[in-house]
C-alpha cells in the first residue's frame, strides 16, 4: 500500500501520464496529435494496457506512429509511464481512465489503430458485457477508429476468443485473419515479438495464445 501511494504521488509529475485534475485531462479529446503529440502521426491506442508493455514495445518499433495506453490503475500506468520516460519515448502517452469512457477522450476517427492484449476474460455470465470485446465495447471503438482501421486481440483464454468471433458474426464481419496457436502459425510475425508478462507466464506453462485482427467498417 505504501508503494501504492508513492507511485500515486509521482503520477502527478510523469510527463507521459495523464489524469485527473490535470487541466489536458478534459480538453484533450479530438485534439491529442495537436496538444500532446505535436504531430500528425496516426495513433494506436492499448485497451487495459497494465503496465504497458505493448504500448512501450510497439512505440520504440514504430517512431513515426503515436501510442496512448488506457488503464485505471495508477500504479500499473506509473510502471508504463516510466517506462517510457527511460527509453526517451516522445510518442507515447498513458491515460488514466476506464475503457467504457473512451468517447470522451476520442473524437470520432481519431484512432487508426487498436490493440487489446490479455484483457480480463470475464468468464461470468453476467459479466458478457464487460468483455472489452463484447457488443458494447465494439460500438464504442467503432465510434473512434477511422475507415479500415484494424483491431488486433491476443488471449489466451480460449472462451473470450470465441466469444469475439460470436460477436463479429453477429455483426456480419469476416475477421482479416485469426490463429488458436500464434506461435505456430503463420502470422507469428504480426505481433512483432512483443510479450506482456501475463503472455511470458502463460508460454512457460506450455498454454496456447489466441489471435485475432478484425476491422469494424
Amino acid at each position: 500500500m505504501r508503494q501504492k501511494r508513492k507511485r500515486f504521488e509521482a503520477n502527478k509529475w510523469l510527463k507521459h501520464l495523464i489524469e485527473p485534475p490535470q487541466p489536458i485531462y478534459n480538453t484533450i479529446k479530438g485534439k491529442w496529435n495537436d496538444l500532446y503529440f505535436q504531430n500528425n502521426h496516426p495513433i494506436t491506442v492499448e485497451m487495459g494496457c497494465g503496465h504497458g508493455a505493448y504500448t512501450i514495445g510497439l512505440a520504440k518499433i514504430f517512431p513515426e506512429r503515436n501510442f496512448i495506453g488506457i488503464d485505471i490503475k495508477g500504479d500499473r500506468l506509473w510502471k508504463g509511464a516510466e517506462a517510457a520516460k527511460t527509453y526517451g519515448l516522445q510518442n507515447v502517452a498513458f491515460l488514466r481512465t476506464q475503457v467504457t469512457h473512451v468517447l470522451d477522450f476520442f473524437a470520432e476517427d481519431e484512432v487508426a489503430e487498436i490493440w487489446i492484449t490479455f484483457p480480463d476474460p470475464r468468464p461470468k455470465t453476467r459479466d458478457i458485457k464487460r468483455r472489452l470485446t463484447s457488443m458494447r465495447f465494439l460500438k464504442l471503438y467503432e465510434t473512434i477508429l477511422t475507415q479500415g482501421g484494424p483491431i488486433h486481440l491476443k488471449t489466451d483464454n480460449s472462451l473470450l476468443f470465441n466469444h469475439t468471433l460470436d460477436c463479429l458474426q453477429e455483426k456480419g464481419i469476416q475477421p482479416l485473419y485469426y490463429t488458436t496457436n500464434l506461435y505456430r502459425s503463420s502470422l507469428i510475425d504480426n505481433h512483432f515479438g512483443i510479450q506482456t508478462s501475463y503472455e511470458k507466464r502463460f508460454i512457460a506453462q506450455g498454454m496456447q495464445i489466441y489471435y485475432l485482427c478484425f476491422t469494424l467498417k
